[in-house]
């Protein structure tokens, strides 16, 4: 089976997550760079990428690299790649998006013009006619130029992989699910594990979480662009998606508590969970974080309100300082908090044990770990009770605010 170069982008600062997602699905790993690792591939492996992995934005495929310096060695470098190979007559095709960095070419717009140019040059001769109707499937592609090296790959994916066919409404300034996978990744958390989140927001952490405890693959519920694509056979995908749905582990004890004191996005939430068909796994309701205390044995991972979620720094500070004082008064097995605020140890009022950079899209974050936590009993993590406060659900009726003891 021929083999391919696959692209995986992902967020900026977490490459190694990437890398070792690729790694861990059995793939050669041939390049690291800023916001994408490169691996080594059949058709399967299009397949597999797309349905299994959790931390890449969408796996495109390599099809051709060339120096352009000029439209000219741009336009003939694109006419070169043998396109006929991939695209067939009725194929639908077009650059969606170009990016240029240190490059003699910067103009996107005219990058895309001059490379559908002159692709349509070079399936003219291939196909032997001049005029393509486009009603087939849809073949996007991505390019990058890079110190005037041009990339082209064509994008298997289709909508981005965060897309993972649940979520349909979303808070302001959400998590993707994308991140949210990463983030887990980064932190010691087990599916036998409680994880709690203070600022639930629309769900994702936790939902997010669910899913990868039940080891159902992020791919599951969503079609691709190389669904249709003729080197990657139909067989393949049905194949696995059965491994997939086989390796799901429906009866893992999993469960996690989110709280928001906006009544909407709690809302979001539960919807998204049942979407999701997380609704069990994943318990959210309106609370207020000056009365948050996590039990001891739990983890807490959250993306406190900031920015477009605030309509103050002073209210971000704010809520910050008080989960830090809530955290400190009720001490639980670690706090990981991503944060585009970059005071956020002075307004939480401790130093993080250690400190990530990332990029939110392209909003510069740090993860902010806190695991000096006490010892406890490793055991599995047990179902909060119905009603009380530590990290518990509260009782039909209840104000919104957790109870305290």
């Amino acid at each position: 089976m021929e083999r391919f170069e696959l692209i995986a982008p992902c967020h900026f600062g977490l490459e190694a997550v990437m890398k070792r997602e690729i790694l861990d699905l059995g793939y050669e790993v041939s390049q690291v760079e800023d916001g994408r690792v490169t691996f080594i591939g059949d058709a399967e492996a299009v397949c597999r990428a797309n349905i299994f992995l959790r931390t890449t934005e969408r796996i495109l495929l390599k099809v051709g690299s060339f120096k352009a310096e000029t439209f000219e060695e741009l336009f003939q470098g694109t006419r070169a790649i043998p396109w006929e190979q991939y695209i067939p007559r009725d194929g639908k095709f077009w650059v969606a998006k170009a990016s240029s960095i240190k490059s003699r070419l910067f103009s996107p717009s005219d990058i895309q013009s001059i490379m559908k140019k002159a692709m349509v040059e070079r399936m003219k001769g291939a196909y032997g006619i001049t005029w393509f109707p486009e009603d087939g499937a849809s073949y996007p592609l991505r390019v990058f130029l890079y110190k005037d090296v041009v990339t082209v790959a064509m994008d298997t994916s289709g909508d981005s992989l965060h897309k993972r066919g649940y979520r349909t409404l979303t808070s302001k300034a959400p998590i993707t699910e994308t991140l949210a996978a990463a983030l887990l990744m980064l932190t010691p958390w087990k599916p036998d594990r409680i994880l709690v989140d203070p600022f639930c927001g629309s769900g994702t952490l936790l939902i997010e979480a669910a899913q990868k405890a039940m080891n159902i693959a992020p791919g599951l519920k969503r079609r691709f662009a190389a669904e249709r694509y003729s080197f990657v056979p139909a067989a393949i995908w049905a194949e696995q998606r059965q491994k997939a749905l086989a390796d799901s582990k429906l009866d893992v004890g999993f469960e996690a508590f989110g709280y928001d004191i906006d009544p909407a996005a709690v809302a979001l939430a539960n919807a998204n969970a049942k979407l999701a068909g997380m609704e069990k796994r994943c318990h959210f309701e309106v609370a207020d974080v000056a009365d948050f205390a996590a039990r001891s044995e739990a983890i807490v991972l959250t993306n406190p309100p900031y920015g477009e979620r605030m309509s103050t720094i002073e209210g971000a500070a704010k809520l910050a300082r008080t989960l830090g004082q809530q955290m400190e008064a009720h001490p639980c097995a670690g706090v990981y908090a991503i944060t585009a605020d970059m005071d956020f140890e002075h307004h939480y009022g401790k130093r993080a044990n250690k400190r990530r950079k990332m990029y939110n899209g392209m909003i510069p974050c740090q993860l902010y770990m806190y695991y000096n936590a006490p010892k406890f009993e490793n055991r599995p993590a047990k179902p909060m009770p119905k009603s009380g406060f530590d990290g518990k659900r509260t009782q039909p009726g209840h104000t919104g605010r957790f109870e305290k003891k």
